[in-house]
């Protein structure tokens, strides 16, 4: 009795708009340290600029523990996207070299996603908002941002409709910021989605973004303990917002992890307790060859 092979598929022979869109689907460091280099075919596909409309930067934030350079894989990723960059998510190793890098070289950028990029300051993300007047999403999670450098948001991206501003909620004695709540309504009326999670903005501030933001659709105001959702406010609420999520609302859907900060008695303490982790002292890889400090990128270059 003889017995047949199973038929195998030759993953080469697939068209080339298949292959293409199955490696879109990888992370911009899965294609630069892995697919690009399993065959030629793989690899001209990897480097036409449409692939890099979107650029995910998604790593487990240890960034010590991984051996190539983050920030100078992104700018590679940037620089193949030969303007062609909608969309990128940078996490946990931004500068302000890379933010201006992107800035300049992706004019048309509409979605930017910021995730513990402490190395970002005010003035470094007011001078990229300034090049970038098409943005349309913008996301900025536990970083160090104040309201000076959203009001330089609002008022250089106007066409922004969705803004995530989020931080660790608190609970400590009188932490109570309005700025941020202020600098928001005054600069962004467009937006239509807004979540403030672990804001420290109180019923005012509330009030100012109602007033400020007409086409709110939804708000999140999860851990933003200073806020009172009754009588009047509340009932606003419930009219104007189509999806309204409120401070004591569950978490379980939350991307991070949503611990709440109960000690401490001062804004100084409290920020000192988010901002001390210095990406700098992490800033040279050596172990992948491509992205280290003896680059070979250019040998993938045209």
């Amino acid at each position: 009795m003889t017995t047949t092979e199973p038929e195998t598929r030759n993953w080469l022979e697939l068209p080339l708009d298949v292959t293409a869109s199955i490696l879109s689907r990888l992370g911009a460091i899965e294609i630069l340290t892995s697919a690009q280099s399993v065959c030629s075919q793989w690899l001209k596909i990897c480097k036409d600029p449409l692939m890099w409309r979107s650029i995910d930067m998604h790593n487990s934030g240890k960034v010590w523990d991984i051996d190539y350079d983050l920030e100078k894989m992104c700018v590679h990723a940037v620089d193949r996207s030969c303007g062609h960059l909608l969309d990128i998510n940078v996490e946990y190793f931004g500068t302000y070299e890379l933010l201006i890098h992107i800035a300049e070289r992706s004019t048309n950028l509409k979605r930017l996603r910021l995730v513990s990029c402490f190395n970002i300051s005010n003035d470094g993300l007011g001078e990229a908002a300034s090049k970038l007047p098409f943005l349309e999403e913008l996301e900025i999670s536990y970083c160090s941002i104040s309201k000076d450098g959203l009001e330089t948001i609002g008022c250089c991206c106007p066409l922004l409709k969705s803004f995530k501003f989020n931080m660790q909620g608190c609970r400590p004695f009188h932490l109570e910021s309005d700025d941020e709540a202020l600098a928001i309504a005054l600069t962004m009326p467009e937006l239509r989605h807004l979540q403030l999670f672990g804001n420290k903005l109180t019923n005012d501030g509330l009030l100012a973004i109602l007033n400020g933001c007409p086409h709110l659709e939804s708000l999140d105001l999860r851990q933003c303990f200073n806020v009172s959702l009754e009588g009047n406010l509340e009932k606003r609420c419930v009219e104007r917002i189509k999806n309204l999520q409120r401070p004591y609302d569950s978490t379980h859907d939350y991307e991070f992890v949503a611990k709440v900060h109960d000690t401490g008695s001062s804004d100084e303490d409290y920020l000192s307790r988010n901002s001390d982790f210095d990406y700098d002292d992490y800033g040279d890889y050596d172990g992948y060859s491509e992205f280290s400090g003896a680059s070979d990128i250019t040998n993938y270059d045209d």
